[in-house]
């Protein structure tokens, strides 16, 4: 199973890389590296959820295992709320800029 932060992390540089050739340019691969990253975290929460019924139907009695699951899975849903207060915070400040 691949280390949610490091996928995340991974992801991260592309968005210093985006083309600045026009306003239109940079926002498909924000775009996509976003809906990437939000596609890891949503197969994280899958993982731990599956993980979480094994154990619960006796299926699975490897309890580390699904502990570490429900928490890569909490920390990335974590991160990708800081993210989108970040967004948030930043659009907020551009709409109040006058021009």
């Amino acid at each position: 199973m691949a280390n949610p932060i490091t996928g995340i992390n991974a992801s991260l540089p592309q968005l210093g890389q985006m083309d600045t050739q026009g306003p239109e340019a940079g926002a498909g691969s924000f775009t996509a590296t976003l809906k990437e990253t939000l596609d890891q975290i949503n197969q994280l929460q899958a993982q731990a959820d599956q993980k979480v019924v094994g154990l619960a139907t006796g299926s699975s009695e490897d309890l580390p295992s699904t502990m570490i699951a429900v928490e890569r899975a909490n920390v990335a849903f974590q991160l990708m709320v800081e993210v989108r207060n970040k967004i948030v915070q930043a659009y907020q400040e551009v709409s109040q800029m006058s021009f």
